[in-house]
């Protein structure tokens, strides 16, 4: 087990605030460890998922909102992440269902409303639909908030071919670099149809691909694709069918081979523990999720479970407990800590 960093200082440290870095903005900062997988293997960077919210399973903010991005922020995470789909006028806007109704005081498609008509319905917050005062964002106007100061995942709910679209958004605001777009792979035709979008969307964008253990359990597969894109990043979803044990292991791809595939790659091991709609409890994650973590108070089997098979980034819906718990188990490396780079030769001991 990685040696713990001990010391109510010291952990305090190890969260990072929004200000660090003199001279540099915070994705910078970020990005540098995004980029560099293995000078940080030492470090969990904490992706909040549908931009966080929730603390001790109850529900703070809308997901996808701009409040529950501030309070990602102010927690330290490094990533949020938020679903796009269209407006009837062709505009892409933050939601993650197609239709209205269970996260908005609207009903029907989303798809079906302009962006204007979007701008009448207010968030909710989950449980209890309790109504906000924020409306459905476009994604251009989330990216203008968290410029400088978070990474942003898309998960494009849409076709492929909306990528290039998508990127270009990111492109036009000077943002590219610090939005992460990704698509689930899963075999030789779908590398084809998202390298095509890929390539229609030019360059200086950054890529990551979704792979999920229902469908690859290859390490080798999963190398091919990270060398195909040059992904600084790898998420690897492990599916858990029922109420059977927890896994043991964390699966194919999360094996000894994959680690060691990912160290080659230099790429980042990217474990899901957030809960899925209208799921059993546990169903994601190999039942090691967020419910292990916080309802049943056994954080260490779950986050430290993933962090201690290679896992370098956690999304979770409990950011903010997540990045606590990490930083005063020694898995936080304070930002500012330089590395040297990596040596290019291996020392002999002949």
């Amino acid at each position: 087990m990685r040696m713990a960093r001990l010391g109510a200082a010291l952990a305090a440290m190890l969260t990072m605030t929004p200000g660090a870095g003199a001279g540099q903005d915070r994705t910078a900062l970020i990005l540098d460890r995004l980029q560099h997988a293995n000078q940080w293997r030492d470090h969990v960077m904490v992706v909040a998922h549908r931009a966080g919210g929730l603390q001790g399973g109850k529900a703070r903010f809308p997901e996808n909102s701009l409040a529950a991005i501030e309070d990602a922020i102010s927690a330290g995470a490094e990533m949020i992440e938020v679903d796009v789909r269209r407006s009837k006028d062709g505009t892409f806007i933050v939601m993650h269902d197609s239709w209205l109704d269970r996260t908005t005081t609207c009903r029907g498609e989303a798809a079906e409303r302009t962006v204007a008509e979007l701008k009448g319905c207010r968030l909710v917050i989950e449980a209890g639909r309790v109504e906000t005062n924020e409306a459905v964002s476009t994604l251009a106007e989330l990216l203008v908030v968290t410029r400088g100061r978070i990474l942003v995942n898309v998960d494009n709910k849409l076709g492929t071919d909306a990528l290039p679209g998508i990127i270009a958004e990111a492109r036009a605001l000077g943002m590219a670099e610090q939005v992460v777009v990704k698509e689930n792979i899963w075999n030789d035709a779908r590398i084809a149809e998202v390298g095509a979008a890929l390539r229609a969307a030019g360059k200086g964008f950054q890529f990551m691909p979704i792979i999920a253990d229902d469908a690859v359990r290859d390490a080798a597969f999963v190398e091919k694709v990270a060398r195909t894109f040059n992904s600084r990043a790898m998420e690897l979803i492990n599916w858990r069918n029922g109420g059977e044990a927890l896994t043991t292991n964390g699966g194919a791809l999360f094996s000894t081979r994959m680690r060691a595939a990912a160290v080659r790659g230099g790429w980042h091991l990217w474990a899901n523990t957030y809960a899925i709609l209208n799921k059993p409890g546990g169903f994601l994650a190999g039942g090691r999720g967020d419910e292990l973590a916080v309802a049943a108070g056994m954080p260490a089997e779950s986050w430290g479970f993933w962090a201690e098979r290679g896992a370098t980034i956690i999304q979770t819906d409990e950011p903010r407990a997540a990045i606590e718990w990490l930083a005063t188990k020694g898995y936080r490396v304070p930002y500012g800590e330089r590395r040297p780079d990596l040596p290019t030769t291996t020392a002999s001991i002949n």
